[in-house]
């Protein structure tokens, strides 16, 4: 039986939350993941395929179904292409607000991430991580 436990680091943008998640993921020797990272990496997905981020829940819904999102040594990873550098531009953060807001996005992202924490050992930031993601983390900052 694995005595690791999942750690919630919630809280707004700017305030260290990811700093803080990196080191000590580090330190425990844990899976390190940033959620605002895979908002990111749909956000350019819509982007690249010209996707009306004001369409329709539905719609947006169906598109979700040809992204896949995996963590590949604290990078992400769009349908097996590492984005991790173009995620972090401008480009990007100019829409990533916009794509998180959109129910369909927001609960494929939440189901991910859901999944990640399934065996123990993560440490994952982002806003609603403690609430929504894990509820139930052992240990919520």
């Amino acid at each position: 039986m694995s005595n690791k436990i999942n750690i919630a680091i919630d809280g707004f943008s700017s305030t260290g939350k990811s700093t803080l998640a990196k080191k000590l993921a580090a330190e425990l020797s844990y899976t390190y993941i940033d959620s605002g990272a895979m908002y990111r990496a749909i956000a350019l997905y819509f982007l690249d395929n010209n996707i009306e981020i004001s369409g329709s829940n539905l719609e947006l819904a169906s598109v979700l179904k040809n992204i896949d999102l995996r963590f590949e040594h604290q990078r992400m990873q769009l349908n097996n292409k590492d984005v991790e550098d173009e995620i972090r531009t401008m480009r990007i953060s100019g829409k990533v607000s916009e794509v998180a807001t959109i129910p369909a996005v927001r609960d494929y992202c939440v189901e991910l991430q859901k999944g990640y924490g399934q065996k123990k050992g993560v440490v994952m930031d982002g806003r609603d991580i403690g609430t929504v993601v894990f509820p139930d983390a052992e240990l919520k900052i």
